[in-house]
């Protein structure tokens, strides 16, 4: 039998949780490595013979490795969740505020989904846009974060994203509709 640590880091923050760097660019196969490691020794079922005590320290560290690990593998939560960290608070739900040209290309980008809605290849061409799209916006995030160290700009890249993000879903759906 053994006993659960209560506190296998000395901190709530998920980047040293895990041993990474705090930033917005992390290595993924290092953060499932480390996340495996932690859940062999933090595994209710590990415990299972231990006091309620142990038990519930298992289940409740187990649940936080869960969180970090999902917070951390998904790069917008990740960005949102540095920013957070740094006392900027993207405002998802009152700060729409998008700059011009973005709304334009969300624009063009629902009406080219109206108008190929049954033309497989071209809804194929719009999802290879939208996802260099995509990947533009993410590296202009890890240049906010990481090298400038500019939260307020990540979160307003990080409030695109979300836009981004829900369109490609909605692309995807109307992609998978004609497969």
């Amino acid at each position: 039998m053994s006993v659960v640590v209560a506190n296998l880091s000395a901190s709530d923050n998920y980047f040293q949780f895990f041993g990474l760097n705090q930033q917005f660019k992390i290595d993924l196969s290092a953060l499932d490595q480390a996340y495996l490691a932690i859940q062999k020794e933090v595994h209710p079922d590990r415990h299972a013979r231990g006091s309620d005590t142990d038990q519930r320290l298992a289940m409740q560290m187990a649940t936080f490795a869960n969180t970090a690990l999902q917070t951390l593998k998904n790069p917008i939560q990740r960005g949102l969740y540095l920013c957070g960290l740094h006392g900027v608070d993207a405002k998802l739900e009152t700060n729409t505020a998008m700059p011009a040209a973005f709304l334009m290309q969300q624009m063009e980008w629902r009406e080219s989904l109206d108008d190929y809605a049954n033309d497989l290849a071209a809804l194929e061409t719009l999802m290879t846009e939208v996802e260099q799209s995509k990947q533009i916006i993410l590296s202009e995030i890890a240049q906010a974060i990481d090298v400038d160290s500019s939260y307020e700009k990540a979160a307003e890249l990080l409030r695109g994203l979300l836009f981004i993000d829900k369109f490609a879903a909605e692309l995807d759906d109307a992609i998978s509709a004609l497969v």
